[in-house]
């Protein structure tokens, strides 16, 4: 297949681009397209056929469920079953924008979208491109990362070109993502509202909508309500550790596997902090990526996938991440670290 790639302007996207990639949904292809948060691969999510392309054209497991990402508020009548007073007010206070609601589904949602689930994930994005798709498209849009499954997240239309092409008629390129993290995932289906995924809505800021919201802890033996909660996710091809602890300790460490990395050969790469760049410099390793500053986590977040990308680029071996604070955005960006290193994590 070949796979056709649009420069797109993410603030004020060219009607025609927008038009052409709503004839594909609509036709029952997928659009690879920009949201705030990551890359989507969408298809018309009232097309059971069409959204079980999105499963074999990623290699992803049938279990893991897809999000559905609406335009408007009647679209929402489409997807959710019962829209209830938390919902509202999630709603009103964080969409469009990063944050998806888990809430039962409604007929004509096909079992492939929700993994055979009684309840689907919802979110209204806030990216001008992937807004104007849904709302030219006039339907609901299923769209997981548009990646290989596992791999680490595309924030970039190159990531996405890098990884399907060939694979898919169109990727609308919009640059860079702006929050770089997937979305919260919030699952109001239970007594307590609960956290199935963290991302860029943080725990503390939908407390002071909904009051306590509690946050799941899934095994490996229930099936995923929601992306990202049951397999390896986010992961380059070389080995990560995480390690989290004192930044001295994490820096003898670091210093410590450089060496033993390159007696053995291995190129080794290090993620971290601003604030321990410069004492790793000196050290050279083979990649040194700085993922931003310990007091910007935002930063963080909007670099995360890209420095766990370029790993796989330049061949690295070994991967050290440098771990911080779960306050606020830190939490999505543990996670990530967490599932990326497969659970390798070395406490200091």
């Amino acid at each position: 297949m070949e796979t056709k790639r649009i420069y797109i302007d993410s603030q004020t996207p060219e009607p025609e681009y927008i038009e052409e990639a709503a004839k594909l949904i609509q036709k029952g292809q997928l659009v690879a397209f920009p949201t705030e948060t990551v890359y989507g691969l969408g298809a018309n999510a009232l097309d059971a056929h069409a959204c079980a392309e999105i499963f074999k054209v990623k290699g992803r497991p049938q279990d893991n469920p897809l999000i559905v990402h609406v335009s408007n508020f009647d679209m929402v009548k489409s997807v959710a079953e019962d829209w209830n007073e938390q919902a509202k007010r999630c709603a009103e206070a964080f969409w469009p924008g990063p944050l998806t609601l888990v809430l039962p589904k409604t007929a004509f949602i096909p079992d492939t979208v929700s993994a055979g689930l009684g309840s689907i994930g919802i979110r209204m994005p806030s990216h001008p491109v992937a807004l104007s798709l849904i709302e030219k498209a006039g339907v609901p849009i299923a769209a997981p990362s548009a990646n290989l499954s596992g791999k680490p997240s595309p924030t970039n239309g190159i990531h996405v070109w890098k990884d399907l092409q060939g694979r898919i008629p169109l990727v609308l390129d919009g640059g860079a993502c702006n929050v770089g993290v997937e979305s919260t995932v919030l699952d109001l289906t239970g007594k307590a509202p609960m956290i199935l995924r963290p991302g860029g809505i943080t725990k503390e800021r939908l407390e002071e909508v909904l009051g306590e919201v509690k946050v799941d802890h899934p095994s490996e033996n229930q099936a995923p309500k929601a992306p990202g909660m049951k397999y390896r996710h986010y992961a380059p091809t070389g080995e990560l550790y995480l390690l989290i602890g004192e930044r001295e300790k994490i820096l003898s460490r670091m210093t410590e596997a450089i060496q033993k990395a390159h007696s053995r050969l291995r190129k080794v790469g290090i993620l971290c902090t601003l604030e321990s760049a410069s004492e790793l410099h000196s050290q050279l390793p083979d990649l040194l990526f700085v993922l931003g500053s310990e007091k910007r986590p935002e930063e963080v977040a909007a670099s995360l996938y890209e420095g766990l990308r370029l790993c796989d680029e330049q061949g690295i071996d070994v991967i050290l991440a440098e771990g911080v604070s779960k306050n606020g955005l830190g939490f999505a960006i543990m996670n990530r670290l967490e599932k990326a290193s497969g659970q390798k994590i070395l406490y200091l």
